[in-house]
């Protein structure tokens, strides 16, 4: 085949040239020159003319209804927590990206997969970015020595995709996508050109080989995937693996999953010998002293539910703007729920500051957080300490009433099964005979006050202004 070569093409008006220009020269924009590989037209195959006389065919599409039916036999990880982020396992021939922050941990879960499917199936694990001894000094802590492992420590993309073709494997992984280079470009790795071109490469290789590719990808300041957008639409799934450098569990959460349901969240503990599966996720974010300003929900994740404590914190401010920051809960739904809570029960929240936490740094984003979240505001408020075996689940509207939220039979099993007695549910929700057989109180409201006073008592009861 003739050997590619290199050019530059705007991003904004597609004007192509041979060498780099810090602006365009066609349109004037500036950094918009983005290194692309291109084939030679030598020897370059012409379409031929069609015949008039004689009618076109179809030579390579397929009837949908022809084609044969395979079943589609997953590769399991190893890891309980990966496969069902994944879907119940890898397929073959797909394409994984996992993205997290420097040091969180991705080479190590993806080291400790490969050494478990290597007992089974062929692996080939691509360092990109250490050397074949530093790899081996981790695999030891990790997998000891008795997995078939195969390594290779390679920046060249030319020598991988090499490598993979007489090799073959069953899975491999390469880390990571951004320290790959091809030769025929003339950008530094890690540039849009670089990283287009090479997960370009390697998924053509991958489909064709039926191989699956586990890539792993680096993350800006601001969190997002390294790279242009399109390596994340060029990818089967995107996995981001998450959590706080002061804390030991990690949290690996599903972007985008071709194979499986998004949102998945598998969890993990990083100890002395890698990351260990957590078994029983609500016990990271539950606490055993209770105290005033705490309040429990449970938040579903995919098809896990989890229960959670909430910490707030009111206190009089010294400001004339009030403070309001919230961690694992966004700062808009809090004005919201703050917004609510004055207006239709007369507690002043505005001359006070607020803080909201939720415990064990996991970020709940579902609505269904608000009563739980106002319950926390009050209690705080009023000084007062929520009773043991409560939570509370419900999205809160802005008129204060309470409206249903989606999974609440699965929510209500995982609160019975931890020991919870008691739970605040908005009103109508038909689920009372559920609730007797999980020995639950199931206490029902229509809006926040009737669901505060359950919750907490008269006490909370204020006339509004």
């Amino acid at each position: 085949m003739p050997k590619p070569t290199a050019i530059f093409v705007c991003q904004a008006c597609g004007a192509k040239a041979r060498q780099f220009f810090g602006r365009c020269p066609e349109c004037g924009s500036w950094n918009s020159l983005v290194e692309q590989s291109q084939p030679s037209t030598d020897g370059r195959r012409r379409r031929a003319a069609p015949n008039q006389e004689s009618a076109p065919s179809p030579r390579r599409s397929t009837a949908m209804a022809s084609l044969d039916d395979q079943p589609l036999q997953r590769l399991q990880t190893g890891s309980t927590e990966f496969d069902r982020v994944l879907g119940s396992g890898l397929v073959p021939g797909s394409l994984v990206l996992v993205g997290g922050d420097p040091g969180i941990g991705k080479s190590t879960l993806l080291l400790q997969s490969a050494s478990a499917m290597a007992a089974h199936s062929s692996v080939l694990y691509v360092s990109a970015e250490e050397s074949a001894q530093q790899v081996k000094l981790r695999w030891q802590r990790l997998a000891g020595e008795t997995s078939d492992l195969q390594l290779l420590a390679e920046t060249d993309l030319d020598l991988v995709l090499e490598e993979l073709e007489a090799l073959r494997p069953a899975v491999a992984i390469i880390d990571s996508i951004q320290a790959l280079h091809d030769p025929n470009l003339t950008s530094a790795p890690g540039s849009v050109g670089q990283v287009r071109e090479c997960a370009a490469s390697l998924q053509r290789l991958a489909k064709r080989q039926n191989t699956a590719l586990l890539l792993v990808g680096h993350v800006t300041k601001e969190g997002m995937l390294a790279g242009p957008k399109v390596l994340e639409h060029l990818v089967d799934a995107v996995l981001t693996f998450e959590g706080d450098r002061f804390a030991s569990h990690r949290l690996l959460r599903a972007v985008k999953n071709r194979f499986g349901a998004t949102h998945e969240l598998g969890l993990f503990e990083m100890q002395a010998g890698g990351l260990a599966e957590v078994g029983n996720p609500s016990e990271l974010f539950l606490s055993d002293a209770r105290a005033s300003g705490v309040a429990t929900i449970v938040a579903c994740e995919g098809t896990r539910s989890l229960v959670v404590d909430l910490q707030a914190l009111v206190n009089v401010t010294s400001y004339a703007s009030p403070r309001r920051t919230a961690t694992g809960i966004g700062t808009n739904r809090l004005h919201q729920i703050l917004a609510v809570l004055e207006k239709h029960m007369g507690i002043p929240l505005s001359r006070f500051d607020c803080y909201l936490a939720v415990a064990g740094g996991l970020d709940v984003e579902e609505p269904a957080a608000d009563l739980g979240v106002a319950a926390a505001v009050v209690a705080s408020f009023r000084d007062l300490t929520l009773p043991p075996g409560t939570v509370l689940i419900g999205e809160l509207g802005l008129g204060g009433q309470l409206r249903p939220v989606g999974q609440l039979e699965l929510r209500l099993q995982e609160a019975a099964r931890l020991g919870f007695r008691r739970a605040v549910v908005p009103s109508g929700s038909g689920l009372g005979a559920l609730a007797s057989g999980l020995d639950l109180a199931l206490l029902e409201a229509a809006n926040v006050t009737e669901a505060l006073v359950l919750a907490l008592g008269d006490e909370v009861r204020t006339d509004q202004n």
